[in-house]
């Protein structure tokens, strides 16, 4: 789980994707996305979970649940979002 950049996905996970039930994620009619958000909020302990396409998305949903426009959030020299968001 070093990167999702470097993985290589097996046949059986091409095919996996092939096969999933999808829907519209924004109409919660997406039952994998769904499963997925049971099974992480279950692993994670917490009352529910939501999933984002992207570690930038993730990101910027907790900084800005926690910031205003215009504040400043104080961030390490080796953090993620510094190192590689143009923190």
């Amino acid at each position: 789980m070093r990167s999702d950049t470097l993985t290589q996905p097996t046949p059986a996970m091409r095919e996996a994707m092939a096969n999933a039930k999808v829907g519209d994620d924004v109409f919660e009619e997406d039952p994998t996305l769904k499963k997925l958000e049971i099974l992480a909020a279950k692993r994670t302990g917490k009352e529910s979970a939501l999933f984002v396409p992207s570690g930038t998305m993730g990101n910027l949903i907790s900084v800005l649940s926690h910031c205003q426009r215009g504040d400043e959030i104080l961030l390490g020299d080796r953090s993620h979002i510094f190192l590689h968001e143009v923190g």
